[in-house]
């Protein structure tokens, strides 16, 4: 299969302190590869390396081919981004947003086909700053997804959404990796990982614990359930036992 993403050997420091270290991971098209760990573990520092917005103290990265450090601009034209914390202007409305992040790429999807996909049409004269919390990180996924990824990054993408929500946008990432989308997402929802990830890694204090399927992490632990094996191989069991 088609490599759309290879990291080797990534490791980044601050000062003593291990942020990420020898990180290696390859991605093949089409797949669903979920980044886990306990907040802290190197998960934003990892995703910030791997899309150049970070430089790591060594190791290298390649994305569709191309290095995320010197071929920022010909990159993110086939690549999306949604984060967690996203800041956007909010004193315009969610259908002007779609047309401002339209403009800046060569090539784009329609917006409003998006905003109907994600069930989101009847929030297009809304101004950004009247959404929900659940509604704007719908949106900022619909923004990643403007540019026609061949691979799109996502943070944390279903915080805020209710249980229906959060299923729908399952099922539309799912009908996008069928087209082809490579998808790299963070999560703290297990059920979430289960349903979408092909391929996951666990960190714990910047270090890979694990790289693999989930039914491959569940059958490497002595546990029968995926969320009783990540907090197994993160150990975060031992900190509610302590509480």
């Amino acid at each position: 299969m088609e490599t759309i993403i290879k990291v080797e050997n990534l490791s980044k420091y601050y000062e003593e302190v291990v942020a990420i270290e020898n990180f290696n991971i390859t991605i093949s098209r089409g797949m669903v590869f979920g980044l886990l760990g306990a907040n802290g573990a190197g998960k934003s520092t990892t995703i910030e390396c791997i899309l150049g917005t970070k430089k790591p103290d060594s190791g290298t990265v390649s994305i569709l081919n191309m290095n995320p450090q010197t071929e920022r601009k010909e990159l993110f034209e086939k690549v999306g981004v949604q984060f967690q914390e996203t800041n956007y202007q909010e004193n315009i409305t969610v259908a002007e947003l779609c047309q401002v992040t339209q403009s800046l790429y060569k090539s784009s999807e329609d917006y409003k086909a998006l905003l109907n996909q994600f069930g989101f049409s009847d929030k297009a004269k809304s101004l950004v700053s009247k959404l929900s919390g659940g509604q704007k990180q719908r949106l900022f996924i619909i923004l990643a997804l403007i540019p026609k990824p061949e691979v799109v990054f996502l943070d944390e993408l279903t915080t805020g959404l209710d249980t229906k929500a959060r299923r729908d946008v399952w099922k539309c990432l799912l009908r996008l990796k069928e087209k082809g989308l490579t998808i790299f997402l963070s999560s703290h929802f297990m059920d979430e990982v289960e349903a979408l990830c092909d391929k996951i890694c666990i960190l714990k204090n910047g270090k890979m614990i694990f790289n693999g399927t989930v039914q491959e992490a569940v059958a490497s632990s002595p546990f029968e359930k995926f969320e009783d094996t990540y907090l197994w191989y993160t150990e975060e069991e031992k900190r509610y036992e302590n509480i």
